[in-house]
């Protein structure tokens, strides 16, 4: 015997909702026949996959592993039905598409237009979050694709380029960088930086382009957005980076930032879409690619 879709998704949901009730909620069935399917399981696997206490549901070692590999089971699962019911239609039908918080804003408003008239079959459903929960939820089949911003280590995905995107220096109009040229190597080294929280790929990226380390303590200010950051900045509070996509959309032009460029080898960021290995929808990450270049 083989465990079933039907049960496979009654454990995803109870892993994720940490309870019967809500799992059977989330699954549109009654709670007794959410249990019912679960010890099925348990029959099949010859093991429990959770413990039930009191008000609290913990999966066992064997549960971890069955909702791993579950998730993958599903995911695949649901790249099959999208590909039979968009055979011969490339980009259309649904796309759950993940963007980070520094490309999102910037990146659709010039793109989004184009690719409706391009694929006007294609319902898009987007979430703009951070790149690590993105790639989870690429992997665990929660999204079809995702615009992120490379260098990031991820295993099991592929991408294709959208292109690259210049990182710049942002400082208030009264500071020293903020007058002359490009600034050069090593120049911001004793600058107070601002930077975006920990989590934004951004800020490893532009820090390890010009090889400075995070400025640590309790003083050290950090930014929820691109757009609070601008803010700070033009507050006089310190220097800090934007990508040049974010700089061309018109996010710096506040009359007390001024923004330089890099000397040398300017340091920049590869935006791509990302998508998990041996998906189906593989070919249509791709075009999507092709269609958000600007």
């Amino acid at each position: 015997m083989l465990p079933t879709l039907r049960q496979l998704q009654y454990l995803k949901l109870l892993a994720e909702h940490g309870s019967f009730s809500r799992a059977a909620v989330a699954a549109s069935v009654s709670q007794p026949a959410l249990s019912a399917g679960i010890q099925e399981l348990e029959k099949v696997l010859g093991a429990p996959v959770v413990e039930r206490t009191r008000g609290a549901v913990q999966l066992t070692a064997v549960g971890a592993e069955a909702v791993s590999r579950a998730e993958d089971v599903l995911a695949r699962t649901e790249d099959l039905v999208e590909a039979a019911r968009n055979a011969g239609r490339p980009l259309s039908g649904r796309l759950r598409l993940g963007v980070i918080p520094t490309v999102a804003p910037f990146l659709l408003p010039a793109t989004l237009p184009g690719l409706k008239a391009a694929y006007p079959q294609l319902r898009l459903f987007i979430r703009e979050d951070l790149t690590g929960r993105l790639i989870a939820g690429l992997k665990a089949g929660q999204l079809d694709c995702a615009v992120i911003a490379l260098p990031y280590a991820a295993t099991g995905i592929q991408h294709a380029r959208i292109g690259d995107d210049e990182i710049l220096a942002a400082a208030p109009v009264d500071h020293p960088l903020a007058s002359g040229g490009d600034i050069q190597p090593g120049a911001l080294k004793g600058e107070d930086l601002i930077l975006l929280e920990d989590g934004h790929c951004l800020r490893d990226q532009a820090l390890a382009a010009v090889d400075i380390e995070a400025p640590r303590g309790e003083d050290v200010f950090a930014a929820t957005s691109l757009h609070t950051l601008v803010q700070m900045v033009s507050s006089g509070l310190g220097v800090s980076f934007l990508p040049a996509m974010a700089v061309k959309a018109g996010l710096a032009d506040d009359k007390g930032v001024v923004v330089r460029s890099f000397a040398a080898e300017a340091p920049r960021r590869e935006i791509v879409v990302a998508w998990r290995s041996g998906s189906s929808r593989a070919a249509e990450a791709r075009l999507l690619a092709e269609a958000m270049r600007v």
